[in-house]
């Protein structure tokens, strides 16, 4: 790592900003464990400080609903490509601003990780406040591939779970799914009708009535949001439920601990230095 690319914490009440990049600026020299947390914003202005994680059936529009919140594509694989669905764990970071000026939720915007801290509203041109910074989990939603998105839902703060308004409801994998979320005793959960766009007023209502009913049946009170991911309709009020989500605890004094939840193909066996590795 460049030198110049070492972040600094500055935990006073003034902001500093990194001029070069927009970005707060990080002094390690500085930092008071006392008072760092995942919200502090000299760290969340340059990492994402909650995952969350895109589960449900295949083809219902997960990583679109991430490419719609992050501008990232997460299917990178040739065969995904061509299979046009998600196979590995997707990642993607993206920031989420509110302006104080505009009205609900207009005022929400979402940007790539990258995004300078002094953003102007896109509609009145007013500096907007910097709210979260998510680090999205794109999970596979097919039957084969339930051991890739159990590995995702170890990392997951929260979680969305899409629902295509123009499939019957539920599917397998989306029962799989909140099957998943419950063993993992995931908390945080926002339901998406995802695809309202192909169908009409009146069976988006059913559907929506249908689903509500069910989560109702098996005691999971949790917000539904109807969406077009393809077309971006409603993600501004995904972003408000989306700020609701309470920010993770983390025990930052403690030990650090890593989670591997992925492994690459160019891994070769026994070339790494491994043998101080513990736990895990």
């Amino acid at each position: 790592m460049a030198e110049e690319d070492i972040a600094d914490f500055t935990l006073d009440d003034e902001k500093v900003i990194d001029t070069d990049q927009g970005l707060a600026k990080q002094d390690f020299s500085k930092i008071d464990l006392d008072e760092l947390n995942v919200d502090t914003f000299e760290v969340m202005s340059r990492q994402a400080t909650i995952n969350v994680g895109t589960i449900g059936h295949v083809a219902h529009g997960k990583s679109t609903v991430v490419k719609a919140l992050s501008g990232v594509k997460t299917q990178k694989f040739h065969r995904e490509a061509v299979m046009n669905i998600t196979i590995h764990l997707g990642y993607a970071n993206a920031k989420v601003y509110q302006c104080e000026t505009c009205p609900r939720p207009t005022c929400y915007q979402t940007y790539p990780s990258s995004q300078p801290d002094s953003t102007p509203c896109p509609n009145c041109g007013e500096t907007m406040t910097l709210k979260r910074h998510f680090s999205f989990v794109d999970c596979p939603g097919h039957d084969v591939l339930m051991a890739t998105m159990l590995n995702g839902a170890a990392i997951m703060d929260a979680a969305l779970l899409l629902i295509a308004a123009n499939e019957s409801f539920p599917q397998p994998q989306t029962l799989e799914h909140l099957k998943a979320v419950e063993i993992m005793k995931l908390r945080h959960l926002v339901v998406l009708q995802n695809k309202i766009d192909l169908v009409g007023e009146v069976k988006a209502h059913d559907q929506y009535r249908h689903v509500r009913a069910y989560l109702d049946n098996i005691a999971l009170n949790v917000p539904i949001v109807p969406i077009s991911a393809q077309l971006k309709r409603n993600v501004d009020y995904l972003l408000e439920y989306l700020l609701h989500i309470p920010m993770p605890v983390r025990q930052l004094k403690a030990p650090v601990r890593m989670t591997v939840v992925r492994s690459f193909d160019i891994n070769k066996p026994g070339e790494g230095d491994i043998e101080s590795l513990k736990g895990g």
